[in-house]
């Protein structure tokens, strides 16, 4: 589902920020990406959903070739294929709650289903801040948000960039629950970059990335 061969990236006139050799994550598989601030977790992230482009070798995603696609063949296969939470959470402020979910599936060229869009809200605890605005939200619920939004077309990679961080114990769990269900009913490849050690004992297998290279720990 997922395949990494010589990966390296960085920035225009940087030196690398991320090494990887080969790295492999099959279809149900779950890894943390773990490792200190600055280590490349986000851009790693970043690299598999076809935010950014490798400066060489491949990012391969469900048997495609990221960097063969045009910008927008990578924007629509990211709306059908991944799912993603970032740190900033991109809410289209102009919207509502129960909107910002409903658009994913029109950008992403599927039906609308309000009643999903409203069992993934009530799922985590958000279903009466259905038609509030994203500033009329706490940050936790911006974030459980952003993570109905990431999961609301039944994506085959889901990727989550610290998505317990601002959660207490209880919305953690949920939280982790609903990823880990949810990559378990489909099939999908799970990757958290995470500093939560909360997540240790639910996900085992570990891509453990120093800050000036890249390690595999399985």
């Amino acid at each position: 589902m997922i395949g990494i061969e010589h990966l390296r990236f960085a920035y225009a006139g940087g030196a690398d920020v991320l090494q990887i050799d080969a790295f492999v994550v099959a279809l149900g598989e779950r890894v943390l990406v773990t490792g200190p601030s600055g280590c490349g977790k986000t851009t790693l992230l970043h690299l598999l959903a076809g935010l950014l482009l490798p400066s060489a070798g491949q990012v391969i995603v469900n048997g495609q070739d990221l960097a063969q696609l045009s910008p927008a063949a990578r924007d629509r296969f990211r709306g059908r294929t991944v799912g993603i939470v970032l740190q900033q959470f991109h809410l289209l402020p102009t919207l509502t709650v129960l909107q910002n979910l409903l658009i994913a599936q029109r950008m992403a060229g599927l039906p609308i289903d309000r009643k999903a869009a409203g069992a993934m809200l009530k799922t985590l605890g958000v279903a009466d801040r259905l038609d509030a605005s994203p500033h009329q939200l706490s940050v936790g619920q911006q974030q459980r948000v952003a993570i109905a939004r990431a999961l609301i077309n039944r994506p085959r990679v889901l990727l989550a960039d610290e998505p317990t961080s601002n959660l207490d114990d209880e919305a953690c769990a949920i939280v982790t629950d609903l990823l880990l269900q949810t990559s378990s009913d489909h099939g999908a490849c799970l990757l958290i970059a995470t500093h939560d050690s909360r997540l240790k004992s639910r996900i085992t297998r570990q891509l453990a990335l120093p800050r000036t290279a890249v390690e595999a720990v399985a």
